[in-house]
């Protein structure tokens, strides 16, 4: 009774059919499959990306280059447009402007500067090798020089040759490297249209969004441009306040190769931050060391007396408008920089980062600290 009890139970049980297997099967043959097409597509677009980057990579910072340059434009465009005029005539303005004060710059001081720039390379092994050696002599070292010239990538027939085609001017470089005026160019078109074209360009953009997202879209956009803008065209006016000054004292104190050296100093105190100023006298402090080490010490005091006179009185009035960095964040945007976009890097990360935390600090939510993280506790706590 029992066996055929079990038999009958058997029996009532549902059994799959050989056609419902075989159709779940194909079911999930079709879902490996696509997922299968999937991975297959988004490798194949991924190279494809890697492909396009490859390719347009350098245009790609030269539009990166121009949005910041029409960035800087900014204040002056809107300038123009308050006054009732087109903002195609501030930018073209601003452009031209610019050009006229390289022409001018070039013509009266580009063969200087790219004769004391050709010297200048052509002594670096000279100079390295001289350095070497008195650091030995002083701080009774054993530094080999041959090997720190073969570190640097540094030899004589290489720094003859650059200093050979610097030496010819600035007729001789662009001729050689024609790609630098035909960048400059380019980049000087697209930040006259990014600058004129502002509000159509902002227009279009938001009209891909959705009503409440084109006021989040209008606020950022806003925020970016006025605190990046501004923070862009304050480094260039601090740098070329700081190149000059630091120019003149080198031609004064009979610093070799004071024109680019000046220049150099200057541009990379205020795009270099934290380390900028330090950076910029290491090599006027190298190409003096050998001759007269007594005025390294004159570059040194001068560079921070200049520091603590940009930090005080010069600094705060050109920077009231614009947003302060931490000099750690400031440090680390233009490393991370060098690491994407190469030595460029250094000086187009920071702004760009600037406009990130101008962003984020208008959107971003803080809290009051706890009595335990307060100030005031902290400092009564120490007094105690």
């Amino acid at each position: 009774m029992v066996v055929i009890d079990a038999k009958l139970a058997c029996d009532a049980s549902p059994r799959v059919s050989s056609s419902t297997r075989f159709a779940g099967m194909e079911l999930d043959m079709r879902i490996w499959r696509r997922i299968a097409i999937s991975v297959i597509a988004i490798f194949a677009f991924y190279q494809l990306g890697l492909q396009f980057v490859n390719m347009t990579g350098n245009f790609l910072m030269m539009l990166l280059i121009a949005w910041l340059v029409s960035i800087a434009m900014e204040p002056v465009v809107s300038w123009f447009e308050v006054r009732g005029k087109k903002r195609g005539l501030g930018a073209g303005a601003v452009i031209i402007g610019l050009i006229v004060f390289l022409i001018l710059f070039f013509a009266t001081l580009g063969g200087l500067m790219f004769s004391q720039l050709s010297a200048a390379v052509a002594a670096a092994p000279d100079v390295i090798t001289s350095a070497t050696a008195w650091i030995n002599a002083t701080f009774d070292l054993n530094l080999d020089s041959t090997k720190i010239l073969e570190q640097l990538n540094i030899n004589s027939v290489d720094t003859t040759s650059l200093a050979t085609n610097l030496a010819g001017g600035l007729l001789t470089v662009i001729s050689s490297i024609f790609t630098f005026l035909f960048d400059f160019l380019t980049i000087m078109v697209f930040a006259f249209y990014f600058s004129a074209d502002a509000h159509r360009v902002r227009r279009s953009i938001a009209s891909w969004l959705p009503a409440e997202k084109q006021k989040i879209f209008l606020t950022v956009w806003e925020i970016a441009v006025k605190k990046t803008g501004g923070f862009v065209i304050s480094r260039v006016v601090l740098a070329s306040i700081s190149a000059v000054a630091h120019a003149i004292f080198f031609a004064a104190a009979g610093i070799p190769y004071w024109l680019p050296m000046g220049i150099f100093a200057g541009i990379a105190g205020q795009f270099i931050p934290s380390v900028g100023t330090y950076v910029g006298i290491i090599f006027p402090a190298l190409f003096t060391l050998g001759d007269d080490p007594i005025k390294v010490v004159y570059i040194v005091l001068f560079a921070s007396v200049y520091q603590q006179i940009e930090n005080y009185v010069i600094g705060p009035r050109i920077s009231r408008a614009t947003m302060d960095l931490h000099p750690a964040i400031g440090l680390g945007s233009a490393f991370i920089g060098v690491a994407i976009f190469g030595t460029i890097g250094a000086f187009i990360g920071v702004p760009i980062v600037a406009g990130i935390i101008a962003v984020a600090s208008t959107y971003g939510k803080r809290h009051e600290l706890i009595s335990e993280l307060s100030l005031d506790n902290g400092i009564e706590a120490s007094a105690d």
